[in-house]
């Protein structure tokens, strides 16, 4: 049997005419299988960043109505993962957002993270180390059982970067929650297309520029009302206030009395092209275009004889795959030979058979 009819044979049929209609409004030239790295825009997106740019250009309005797109972006947001937006916080990185709960830990606190953690879930904790937080890495697959009565808080990845393995999320939870830590997650390879519950952690942080195809400088964090009160807003300015609009000048300190007052002055074309591609996922659903990214990715897998998974994210080792998927015209992560294909509601069956064409030939 062909490696297309293996693949074929285990294949979970793709999500109704809804999502093949939403499809067309991506035109990625073939073989991009790097969503893992960044999200390619939909046709809304681009066009609204391309107006704003045009008008930027010359003059031809305000930034208002730029601006209005943040606020656009979180609330679909908020949708997407099951919260108020008004739990929500927006920046523009990972780190960034997550700066203010690492410097509420208190002084000698205990960090509990998978040793293969992606460095913007593990810096803001690590440069902590001056006022005595300790940070202690384990393996991903030891997590649940390194929580114990010393832990202050721990960090992971809803889906990890390197590899695409899905954290067992619930019950990482629940091993915090039995011993009174805080749980902060980074589901920047997650948000998109795996839908989970963010109100179950006490913080979630999201970089808006790979599965939700925004442009980079696009960051999210839901932030727990319980866990607020203990967070200072060291980076506030006029946009974290009550009414942004009239916090332009003087004191008296005049904070929002929500999420928004974690807000950093948005990037307004990064939301220009944020707002219409969130928009957009939430009408698709995320159900149908994890069906439909999963099943591209164990296409692939059978291709090259490995068993199906449940991630969008896949790595295999194949002999000289880079330059083999580089002749092909492939854009995918390999690191050592160890090839990371990622696939997205823009993936296609013939960009899976273009790579593995190349790496099977």
């Amino acid at each position: 049997m062909s490696w297309r009819c293996a693949a074929d044979a285990g294949r979970t049929s793709v999500a109704g005419m809804e999502l093949e209609q939403a499809r067309k409004l991506w035109q990625p030239e073939p073989g991009w299988l790097n969503t893992a790295s960044f999200g390619l825009p939909p046709e809304p997106a681009w066009s609204a960043l391309q107006e704003a740019l045009a008008d930027w250009r010359v003059g031809r309005t305000s930034w208002e109505s730029w601006g209005l797109s943040t606020d656009r972006a979180r609330a679909a947001f908020a949708g997407l993962v099951g919260v108020p937006a008004a739990d929500v916080a927006v920046g523009s990185t990972v780190s960034q957002v997550l700066a203010p709960v690492a410097a509420a830990l208190p002084a000698g606190a205990t960090v509990v993270a998978p040793e293969i953690e992606f460095t913007a879930n593990l810096f803001p904790w690590l440069v902590q180390a001056e006022r005595g937080v300790r940070v202690r890495t384990v393996p991903a697959a030891e997590l649940v059982d390194a929580i114990d009565a010393g832990t202050d808080l721990v960090a992971f990845s809803l889906v990890q970067s390197a590899d695409g393995t899905i954290t067992d999320y619930e019950r990482v939870v629940a091993a915090a929650r039995a011993h009174d830590a805080l749980v902060a997650v980074d589901a920047t390879q997650a948000c998109g297309w795996l839908p989970f519950d963010a109100g179950l952690a006490d913080v979630v942080v999201v970089g808006g520029y790979k599965w939700l195809m925004g442009p980079r400088g696009t960051a999210y964090a839901y932030l727990a009302p319980e866990l607020r009160e203990r967070l200072r807003p060291d980076a506030a300015g006029w946009y974290a206030a009550e009414d942004p609009q009239a916090s332009f000048y003087g004191p008296p300190l005049r904070l929002a009395a929500d999420a928004r007052r974690f807000d950093i002055s948005p990037i307004w074309f990064s939301w220009v092209g944020a707002a219409p591609a969130l928009e957009l996922l939430a009408a698709i659903g995320l159900p149908a275009v994890r069906e439909h990214d999963v099943a591209l990715a164990n296409r692939f897998l059978a291709g090259l004889g490995q068993p199906p998974g449940d991630s969008a994210i896949v790595t295999v080792d194949v002999p000289g795959a880079q330059e083999r998927l580089e002749r092909a015209g492939v854009r995918a992560a390999v690191r050592a030979g160890r090839v990371r294909a990622s696939f997205h509601v823009y993936s296609t069956q013939d960009d899976v058979d273009l790579a593995l064409d190349a790496l099977t030939g």
